[in-house]
């Protein structure tokens, strides 16, 4: 997925709140504000992926502030809140009759807890809101190939699972409970991010909302990367990934990645349509769930 027109007030914004997050030190934001916008006029063309030119940005901003978690207060919010709901979620999961409708009730709510993200253009949510969206979560969805991941899940007997952001994990772990049951207790490998990045999940977060319980092995890409970029990947992680018969990745970056390489195994994209940039190129409107098999 390229870049669009949307991405560069997006791309800017971010980073702009993001120093502001980092520092208070009014010298020091304005030098990170200073080299932002350097590397976004070098970066940023018609063939750019937006997560790699977020990956520069993350880094860049890391390097100025000297702030090597930015949000790492809003993370720590966000896997309390995310937890404190846990509960509905699970029995609403647990009223369904069968494997495959708890699976598609597990992959909406993964869906659902995708919108716990920060200072995108456009983009709000309350935590308090979430329960309401997965109410009405099979309404908002809007590429559903869910059973076509079901039947994937049902063949597979390595699994992974990509996840996005700290509080939305929480949610995950319902998915990859419910991606055993499905393949008939498939190994299920989660994979978290190397070091921070935005409020992308860590292995803190995942251990944080009981990860290590639900999943076989937890995992790190190896980098600090948004979404996946294969050449930044650890060894450990690649040997996973490519000996894995099913792929889950949750979030925009990720498909903004995935949708550059040429893969040889289902990948199953679960994301909240968060920007126009995302949504065009799924044929969407903005705020909408996609579950995606490419």
């Amino acid at each position: 997925m390229k870049v669009t027109l949307d991405c560069a007030p997006c791309l800017l914004q971010r980073g702009y709140r993001e120093i502001l997050e980092a520092t208070e030190d009014p010298e020091i934001r304005f030098e990170a504000v200073q080299r932002l916008l350097r590397m976004l006029s070098e970066s940023f063309s018609p063939v750019a992926v937006p997560a790699a030119i977020g990956t520069l940005r993350e880094r860049l901003i890391k390097e100025v502030t000297g702030n090597p978690d930015p949000y790492a207060e809003k993370k720590r919010i966000s896997n309390i809140e995310a937890l404190k709901i846990l509960p509905y979620a699970e029995e609403i999961i647990s009223s369904k009759g069968d494997a495959e409708s708890r699976f598609r009730a597990a992959c909406l709510i993964a869906m659902v807890g995708n919108i716990i993200e920060f200072d995108i253009p456009d983009h709000k949510f309350t935590f308090e809101e979430i329960g309401e969206l997965i109410e009405r979560a099979e309404m908002d969805l809007a590429i559903d190939d869910i059973q076509e991941a079901f039947e994937a899940a049902r063949r597979s007997e390595r699994i992974m699972l990509l996840t996005d952001n700290a509080g939305e994990i929480a949610f995950d772990t319902l998915l990859v409970k419910e991606l055993k049951e499905a393949s008939g207790n498939a190994e299920v490998i989660v994979a978290v991010k190397g070091g921070p990045v935005i409020n992308d999940a860590t292995m803190e977060d995942a251990l944080t909302v009981g990860m290590d319980k639900a999943a076989d092995r937890i995992v790190t890409t190896g980098s600090d990367m948004v979404g996946l970029i294969i050449h930044e990947c650890s060894d450990e992680f690649l040997r996973i990934y490519e000996s894995s018969d099913f792929i889950v990745a949750k979030g925009m970056a990720h498909a903004e990645t995935l949708t550059e390489l040429e893969l040889s195994k289902p990948h199953l994209l679960l994301l909240r349509t968060k920007c126009p940039t995302v949504a065009r190129y799924f044929g969407t409107p903005k705020d909408k769930n996609i579950a995606k098999i490419i």
